[in-house]
């Protein structure tokens, strides 16, 4: 059996014997921590594909990829319940796929096509799916902060105030660690801690705002956590290149705060393995720090845990590879013979409701492509709504 202290490589390697599933020493039964490898597989996966797409300008605009971070986004969707919002920042592939959208839905967004989850309207930075509450991607740095307050005021309005009983919803809203300098992200962990919102704010500390190391343009930065302190926030600083720690971390904050109602800080430590966007040529850190990271990849820390527990070997990863592979694969194929999104969406999806010239909302085509409903009737000659 190959030594499970050394990380595998994904050549394929002589097949070993997984053990029983009853001898897992994993805190998780053995299915789930293999479903959370396929998923950050999948990100992998569909994240260097889209950086191949990008290069051969399939996909336009700016494009923010994943890689390095996938265990965040899948260890803090497994925390959470499906009535759980999220908002993100624009790094936002992964937690797309991570809470269920699907590679489909996803790669017609980046490809700038109707059958994409904003039908082609938002790309790469505006993934949106309402039916796993998923509240979009943000392209501007710290705006999604005051929206997740907001859902979580929403969310506790409704229970405690509408509905008459407690609170039972916590919402994420994820950021990057240049986004905590922003004057509307300390705004919204003001009126969080005042009003005790279930929010959970989540930095993605990669260590660089853009191409600026945390360092240089952050107070405190060895402390971060400090800035929800101020607020009363309760706080956290979580090892993000480790799965099972994600999960165990954000599943007990996350239990706190839905049962307190409160808000809370996440310093989420990790390293994206490739630059801030496409265009990024990365001159601001050396190739030595690059292989440092790299040799902590979450992928290979999950995959040394299942082989340390003896659940895992060379058949199971082949399995997964093979299996994402030809979901991304599929993806690209679906997003190419999607039809790009024709002039006339311009006018719709700007109201809710028909108003003017405009038609009104409908959902994407990977929600069923249906028409909101919507009332409608002429008052006094003049268009009005019902």
């Amino acid at each position: 059996m190959k030594d499970p202290t050394v990380p595998m490589s994904h050549v394929a390697t002589p097949a070993v014997h997984a053990a029983s599933a009853g001898a897992s020493t994993l805190p998780v039964p053995p299915a789930t921590a293999l479903h959370w490898l396929r998923q950050m597989h999948l990100i992998r996966e569909f994240e260097v594909r889209c950086m191949q797409s990008y290069q051969e300008k399939k996909i336009g605009g700016f494009c923010h990829v994943y890689i390095g971070q996938e265990a965040i986004a899948v260890g803090c969707v497994a925390a959470l319940r499906p009535e759980d919002p999220i908002v993100l920042a624009y790094r936002d592939h992964g937690h797309a796929l991570a809470r269920g959208m699907t590679a489909n839905a996803c790669m017609a967004e980046m490809f700038g096509r109707v059958d994409g989850c904003a039908k082609g309207k938002g790309g790469s930075m505006h993934m949106f799916d309402r039916p796993n509450n998923l509240f979009g991607g943000h392209g501007i740095v710290g705006a999604q902060t005051p929206l997740g307050a907001g859902l979580a005021f929403g969310t506790k309005y409704e229970d405690e105030v509408i509905n008459g009983g407690k609170n039972s919803r916590v919402t994420l809203s994820f950021l990057g660690d240049g986004a905590v300098n922003q004057g509307a992200f300390s705004e919204a962990m003001n009126l969080s801690g005042l009003f005790d919102l279930p929010v959970i704010f989540i930095v993605e500390n990669n260590g660089y705002s853009m191409g600026t190391s945390i360092q240089r343009g952050t107070t405190m930065s060895h402390d971060l956590c400090i800035k929800g302190r101020a607020h009363g926030l309760r706080e956290a600083t979580i090892d993000g290149m480790d799965v099972l720690s994600v999960y165990r971390d954000m599943k007990e904050l996350a239990d706190w705060c839905r049962e307190h109602s409160r808000a809370a800080f996440v310093n989420m430590t990790c390293y994206r393995f490739k630059g801030h966007s496409m265009s990024d040529p990365r001159k601001y850190r050396t190739r030595e720090e690059e292989a440092t990271h790299e040799s902590n990849d979450p992928i290979i820390n999950l995959e040394r845990a299942l082989w340390q527990a003896g659940v895992f070997d060379d058949a199971i990863l082949a399995s997964i590879l093979k299996s994402v592979r030809e979901e991304v694969k599929e993806s690209i194929a679906f997003a190419s013979a999607s039809e790009v999104t024709p002039d006339r969406e311009l006018y719709t999806d700007v109201f809710v409701e028909p108003w003017g010239p405009y038609p009104g909302s409908s959902l994407p085509a990977f929600l069923g492509g249906a028409t909101n409903a919507c009332t409608f009737r002429s008052t006094n000659g003049k268009e009005g709504l019902v």
